[in-house]
């Protein structure tokens, strides 16, 4: 049955409702735990006991010592943002979180008084809706293919390539040591380690790791991380050797976004091809299309 035999099968049944069970009857299809679990597959429950594992070794924050910079530049925002890992923490896990004074959604906009604003969330990791939709609706099949995801810090996109993908590689490139360990320690754990290896580098001195890759993921990788100087030297480096014809590359945010911000001159139109994705879909009871539509995709040309 295809999606409009399917929809169609599903309307024919409601019209079969009275109309005073009907209301009950779209209600239920929409919070029901019976619905929810035809969504959720072996690959999600690994991948939720993954994220609960990183929550215990990290703080609420998800974010270490060592990432300075990183917490400068927040704080620099103009409204306040607050780090939340997407993968870690579900609309669910951050509700808890509130109730238990651990978090907050909002901010107090006159110290003193209830005249509050809410907070927005910064994520430096993909959701685990947004990565099925990533391995499942955007990227084709991976098999025998090299995926690479640059600044792969907790290892989220590796983690589900490895579980919704045949990718024969699955390799992430980080800086910062102390998230490769934690990386090392979740293959070791479920042993991802025959097709899955993490690179304590900057990938500035990886090119043969780019020449390799059929895939290349860029989620959120410089702006935060490297002062301006050092992230135009960063998409130059990746301008320069990402030239494998046909190599896919995912990005948050666009190309065209990231270049505008740091005034970098290189036409994209002469390095890649946009493909467009259709986001207008459910991929879980977490899924944000707004957060879908801020994924892109090209191809090198």
């Amino acid at each position: 049955m295809d999606v409009s035999e399917a929809q169609s099968a599903v309307l024919s049944l409601l019209r079969r409702v009275s109309p005073s069970a009907l209301p009950r009857v779209i209600q239920w299809m929409r919070s029901s735990s019976e619905i929810e679990e035809l969504t959720c597959s072996n690959a999600e429950v690994l991948l939720h006991s993954i994220a609960d594992y990183l929550r215990d070794c990290l703080p609420v924050e998800a974010m270490v010592s060592s990432e300075k910079q990183a917490m400068e530049n927040i704080q620099r925002i103009q409204k306040p943002t607050l780090h939340v890992d997407a993968f870690l923490y579900n609309d669910e896990i951050i509700d808890s979180l509130c109730e238990e004074g651990k978090l907050s959604r909002n901010y107090c906009m006159s110290c003193g008084s209830t005249k509050t604003a809410p907070l927005d969330f910064l994520s430096h990791s993909f959701s685990i809706p947004e990565l099925k939709f990533l391995f499942h609706h955007a990227l084709p099949d991976l098999n025998g293919k090299t995926l690479l995801d640059v600044g792969s810090r907790l290892g989220a996109v590796l983690y589900a390539g490895y579980v919704y993908s045949s990718a024969s590689k699955l390799e992430g490139v980080e800086i910062n040591a102390e998230f490769c360990d934690l990386q090392e320690e979740v293959i070791k754990k479920y042993r991802f380690f025959d097709r899955l290896q993490v690179h304590h580098s900057d990938i500035c001195s990886q090119k043969t790791l780019l020449h390799q890759a059929d895939v290349v993921v860029l989620n959120n990788v410089f702006e935060y991380f490297l002062n301006k100087e050092e992230q135009m030297k960063a998409w130059i480096f990746m301008y320069e050797n990402l030239r494998n014809k046909g190599c896919l590359v995912v990005t948050v945010p666009s190309l065209k976004e990231s270049f505008c911000k740091l005034q970098i001159n290189i036409q994209l139109s002469q390095w890649v091809e946009e493909i467009e994705l259709d986001t207008d879909l459910f991929v879980g009871p977490d899924t944000d299309q707004e957060a879908l539509s801020d994924i892109h995709l090209y191809r090198v040309l």
